[in-house]
């Protein structure tokens, strides 16, 4: 990891730790992103109170500002930089941290913001604090951005404590090795590397002890999982996703399996033979898309076809009932011509999913497409966007109303901050539920009917 210390901290009034002693030091942080950033920002959350640090909430005033960053698109680099700067004008005189995708992709980018003091990337996250301490002592502005693309094995970044939330996310797998045209991830996370299996196992077991009754297996890319391990008679790549998932099936306690956004490549007549057999793995699919034309798939170099898209849908909705699928849909890619656009606006009529994630295609420095002719003028985008949003309302409106007068085990996390009485949780089909009930019902899965339909969600009445 290169690590370069600048003399001149930039805007910070702290200069030691020891002008501070005896002094509890607060520490928030920002997460934009994805469930993997969700994760690490937990991790050094705990990194920091192992140090002795207070949490606080971001809008409050803090000691240390950490923003997790996210770069996927342009308007996720942006929000990155809103917030690096509303955690100064929160509190002029604090250490500001920006870690994690943007840093790691644009280190001289991030450099340039002056607000910043520590820089990280995607890796050594649990330095953080140590980082802070150095640059409290008087050490100047701390850039700690390693290579990615050398890193090979995962980073043991594990939570010990498990708190606020039902529900836990579990990171067992980082990086990507697609290299889809469009995507900055690969360069921001390297190539793909697995959590080992009795890792995830134990970590499986504390959640139980802890009391949650569902994981949600969480990476940059899953459906890779495994394919750098080696198995114990010396062969590598021969323990999948889906041998995981079969043994965290087994663990007493755990209800409940929830996997991330997976690619259709993934769910074959194996998987879904064996997956419908597993009562734990919950019925949704979260099935990247992207689009519903070939020719703007191959310009994506996405690995596959809407044909080969349609049949892993068909043979789930054939095999597992009441099965939901969800996925992420980019209008405006370089060259998508209306006709193009046409036919993957037909394909999602088609196939009527249960939520669709839209995007505006975002240029990344560095990536192929960034530099293909035919970039498609912002206008165009948004009224792509807009009709494909409005279809994704009906569709899940349409998917709600499926389960009106139906009984469905429902998962309640948390009451409803604006709703007093009211709380909420998930179906294993991943409908959002809201019912009136009390706070014994938290944490625990319990019978409701679905008694109206939204878009977003259902309301329910416990039974």
């Amino acid at each position: 990891m290169k690590c370069r210390r600048k003399d001149g901290p930039a805007g910070s009034g702290i200069h030691s730790s020891g002008e501070r002693k005896g002094i509890v030091k607060k520490v928030a942080f920002y997460t934009l992103g994805c469930k993997v950033n969700q994760y690490e920002t937990e991790a050094m959350a705990e990194a920091f109170e192992n140090a002795g640090y207070e949490l606080v909430d971001f809008e409050q005033k803090a000691d240390v500002y950490v923003i997790n960053t996210c770069t996927v698109t342009g308007l996720s680099s942006r929000k990155s930089r809103q917030a690096i700067r509303r955690a100064k004008q929160i509190n002029p005189k604090a250490v500001v941290a920006a870690v994690g995708c943007y840093p790691q992709t644009a280190m001289e980018e991030v450099e340039k913001i002056p607000e910043v003091d520590i820089i990280a990337g995607t890796s050594d996250r649990l330095m953080v604090p140590a980082y802070v301490e150095d640059f409290l002592a008087g050490k100047g502005r701390i850039s700690a951005v390693g290579n990615i693309m050398q890193k090979h094995t995962f980073e043991d970044i594990r939570i010990e404590k498990y708190k606020g939330r039902q529900r836990a996310f579990m990171k067992i797998q980082d990086g990507c090795s697609q290299y889809c045209s469009y995507c900055i991830i690969p360069y921001a996370r390297g190539p793909i590397r697995s959590r080992p299996p009795e890792e995830v196992l134990g970590e499986v077991q504390k959640l139980v002890e802890a009391g949650f009754k569902e994981v949600v297996l969480t990476g940059i890319h899953i459906a890779s999982y495994g394919r750098d391990l080696l198995s114990p008679d010396g062969t590598r790549g021969s323990f999948r996703l889906l041998d995981l998932i079969r043994e965290i099936h087994e663990v007493e306690g755990i209800e409940r399996i929830r996997i991330g956004s997976v690619e259709p490549t993934m769910i074959t007549e194996e998987f879904v033979s064996e997956a419908s057999r597993l009562e734990k793995l919950c019925p949704h699919y979260h099935i990247s898309l992207q689009s519903g034309c070939d020719e703007t798939l191959a310009r994506m170099n996405r690995k596959y076809t809407t044909a080969d898209y349609r049949k892993a849908v068909e043979m789930l909705r054939e095999k597992i009932p009441d099965v939901a699928v969800t996925t992420d849909v980019m209008v405006g890619f370089p060259g998508e011509t209306d006709e193009e656009f046409e036919k993957t606006f037909r394909f999602l009529e088609t196939i009527r999913f249960a939520k669709m994630h839209v995007f505006k295609y975002s240029p990344r420095k560095g990536t192929p497409a960034a530099s293909f002719s035919d970039q498609v003028d912002g206008s165009v985008k948004e009224a792509r966007s807009a009709r494909v949003i409005e279809l994704s309302d009906r569709c899940a409106l349409e998917f709600n109303k499926r389960f009106v007068d139906r009984e469905m085990p429902v998962l309640y996390e948390q009451e409803m901050k604006d709703m007093k009485g009211i709380y909420e949780g998930l179906t294993p089909n991943y409908i959002r539920v809201l019912s009136r009930g009390n706070n014994e019902v938290v944490g625990n899965i319990l019978p409701t009917k679905l008694t109206e339909a939204q878009k977003d969600f259902a309301a329910g009445v416990i039974l």
